[in-house]
C-alpha cells in the first residue's frame, strides 16, 4: 500500500475515451489519483509491481489477456489491492468468470461516476468491513 493519503488508481481500458473520462473524474475527486492506465491486460499486470496501485478500475473485455484473467494476476501479484470490474454488461448479463475473479465489485461505465467510486470504495477499500474476494455484486 502507498504511504500517501489518496488512493492510487490504476485504470485498465483500450477505449481511451473512457480512460479520459476517468482521468477527470480522478482530477476531480479528492481522496483519489491517476497511478497510472493500462490499455490492456498483459500491461496492466506489469505495471503493477512498479506502481502499487490501491485501486484498479479494470475493463472485462480488453484485447489480449481479458480484464478477467488480468484480474486474477493482479491479486496474485498484489493480494491487497482491489479491482473493480468495469463494462457496459447489465449485472444479470455478467460473463460467468466474474464471480471467480476475485474482483471486489463490478460497476456499469456508465453508472460510474465520482460518486459512486467513492461509495464503492467506501463498501470494499482495506478500512471497509468486506473483503476484497466479495461477489462482484456492484452492491
Amino acid at each position: 500500500m502507498s504511504a500517501s493519503p489518496e488512493v492510487q488508481v490504476l485504470v485498465v481500458d483500450d477505449q481511451r475515451p473512457f480512460r479520459l473520462a476517468m482521468r477527470a473524474v480522478l482530477r476531480h475527486l479528492p481522496g483519489f489519483a491517476l497511478a497510472a492506465e493500462a490499455e490492456t491486460g498483459e500491461e496492466s499486470v506489469a505495471l503493477v509491481p512498479d506502481v502499487h496501485p490501491e485501486l484498479v478500475l479494470m475493463d472485462i473485455n480488453l484485447p489480449g489477456m481479458s480484464g478477467i484473467e488480468a484480474t486474477k494476476r493482479i491479486l496474485e501479484l498484489a493480494p491487497e489491492t482491489i479491482v473493480f470490474l468495469c463494462s457496459t454488461y447489465k449485472q444479470d448479463d455478467l460473463p460467468p468468470a466474474v464471480a471467480a475473479s476475485g474482483a471486489a465489485a463490478y460497476v456499469n461505465k456508465e453508472e460510474l461516476t465520482a460518486a459512486r467510486l467513492r461509495d464503492l470504495w467506501a463498501q470494499h477499500g482495506p478500512t471497509s468491513s468486506s473483503s476484497s474476494t466479495a461477489s462482484p455484486s456492484g452492491e
